[in-house]
Formats: structure tokens, sequence, C-alpha cells
């Protein structure tokens, strides 16, 4: 038995998704009582101090990096970091607590088509076949009446499909940044770029900031689990486990999050929007195995097919 195989750590990646699926026991909850901004900031800060360590060596690592890496960087923190957390947050007072969670499994359709854009990644015919599906499926999921859309239910979906576009940019930029900086370095930029985008949002927007000390602890377990610690778990793992075998474990994610809103927030779906949802799954999963198995396919891409397919952590 191969060492590879002996360190697998599927089961890992798994544990990580399965802690981005409880994000809404304490984002749903803050959301009704805050603004979006406010609730990220707080985040951002937390995290901002947790990975303060790496920070002073990962701005001299940036200082020293190429334009396109600064530029990479600064869309990071400010874009998938600070703004696409913002709409994420957002879409749970419009919406219910599982379909902005579940909408963000396009991501790595997303993120395919941005790298064709803008790493000259270049996509097949054959892409459609799970981009379009994928497509409908989210429609489906979006909409409790999918040919009857409200004005609150669109935002929602808006907010949530914005938030996924920002994290693919963020995994095309990252892997980008990646040649010259390490991922401790990305990791407290994209926290330390995103905690600065906000401060300057704050202002422009006049959203005030305060929350009360009955938010701490949600904010508090909300930055530890869902974002720093699912996402450390998650990039150790990914390096030892087949992009394949990732990608079928992240289901724990939508799975886990479903759980949670359907059991602790009391939310529902109808038949069609369950359809959406496995829609959506089995386009993703389909594509991460054809990727892996097929001798052409769907995009060709010049690096490990984990940086295309993985979840964002993308965040």
């Amino acid at each position: 038995m191969s060492r590879s195989l002996v360190r697998d750590r599927t089961w890992l990646v798994a544990v990580a998704a399965s802690l981005w699926g409880l994000s809404a026991l304490w984002r749903e909850p803050l959301a009704r009582d805050y603004p979006a901004l406010a609730i990220v900031f707080w985040e951002h800060l937390l995290l901002t101090l947790l990975v303060s360590p790496w920070l002073v060596g990962a701005v001299r690592a940036v200082w020293l990096a190429s334009t396109r890496t600064k530029v990479s960087v600064l869309v990071i923190g400010a874009g998938s970091s600070a703004l696409a957390t913002t709409l994420f947050t957002a879409a749970f007072r419009l919406g219910d607590p599982i379909t902005p969670q579940v909408l963000q499994k396009l991501q790595p359709l997303i993120a395919l088509l941005l790298a064709a854009l803008i790493l000259g990644e270049r996509l097949r015919a054959r892409f459609a076949v799970f981009a379009l599906p994928a497509i409908v499926g989210a429609w489906l999921l979006a909409f409790a009446d999918p040919l009857g859309v409200s004005v609150s239910s669109a935002a929602a979906a808006g907010l949530a499909v914005g938030a996924a576009a920002l994290w693919a940019a963020g995994t095309v930029l990252g892997r980008a940044a990646s040649a010259e900086l390490r991922f401790a370095d990305i990791t407290a930029l994209r926290f330390g770029v995103g905690l600065l985008t906000l401060v300057v949002l704050s202002a422009v927007t006049s959203t005030p900031l305060a929350i009360g000390l009955d938010a701490a602890p949600n904010i508090l377990l909300l930055a530890i689990f869902p974002g720093l610690l699912a996402l450390l778990l998650y990039y150790r793992a990914l390096g030892h486990t087949p992009a394949s075998r990732a990608t079928l474990a992240e289901l724990a994610f939508p799975l886990t999050a479903a759980l949670v809103g359907v059991v602790a927030l009391g939310a529902s779906l109808e038949v069609s929007q369950w359809t959406g949802f496995v829609i959506v799954l089995a386009s993703v999963v389909g594509l991460a195995v054809h990727e892996q198995r097929s001798g052409r396919p769907a995009v060709d891409t010049p690096g490990p097919a984990a940086y295309s397919l993985g979840h964002g952590g993308g965040r």
C-alpha cells in the first residue's frame, strides 16, 4: 500500500465541509438582528487577530511580489473575503437558511469559467453537459415557485450566487498568487485586507458596526469553526486527497446545511427545490469525477485539479 494512500484524508475534507454546513446556526440569527456588514466586520476582526502571527511576514512577502500577485491579494481580501461574506450573510435575511449555502456548490463551475478567462485555461464543449443542468438546478433550488419569482427570493438568490462568484474568483486568483506566496501568507492577507475593506465600506455607507454583547458568542463561534478551523483543515486535507474524493466528501457541506436548516432553524423546501438540490450536487460531483477519470477533460488545466475544483474555501 502506497504512502499516499495511507495518508489519504478524505474524512478530514468531510469534517471541514461539515463545519461550513454549521454556519447557518450562528449566521442566520445574527443576520436577523444586525447589518450584514457589522457581522462580517467582527468576524474578520477576530480572524485577523487569530492569524496575526503570520501577518508581518505576509506583508513583507507581498511587498516583494509582482504587481499581478499584489492585485490578486487585494481582490481576494476585498472581494472574495469582505464583500462575498457580506453578500452571503445578507442572503440569510431575505431567504431561507438552506438555499444560500447550497447555491455555493455552483462555485466550482464559476471558478472554471473564471480560470478560462484569467488563467487561459480552455473549456471544451462537454463542459456545458455539466454547467447547463447545474444552472437549471440552481434556479429550481433558489425559488419555491420557479415560474413565479418574487423580488425578495430573487434578491436572496442573487446575493448567494454573487458570493459564490466572488469566492470562485478568490480560488482562481489564490492559485495565481500561490506561485509567489505561501498559503499562510494568502490567508493572513485575505483577512487583513478584508478587515480594512469593511472599515472603508462602513464609512462610505454609514453602516453602524456596533453589536450587542449577546452577539459575541455567535460571532466567536462563526469565526473559529466555519471560518479559520474549517479553512485550515480543508487545505491540510486537500494535499493528501484526490480531487474526485474531496468533492464527494464536500457533500457533507450542503447535507449538513440542509439538516441544520430543517431541524434547528425550522426551514422547509418544496419538492422542486429538493430536485434542484440533487441536480446541482450531481452536476458538480459529475464534473469533478469526469475531470479525474476522463482522457479528454472538459477543462484543460495546467495545474492540479484540486485548485480548480476545491470548495471555497475557497472561501
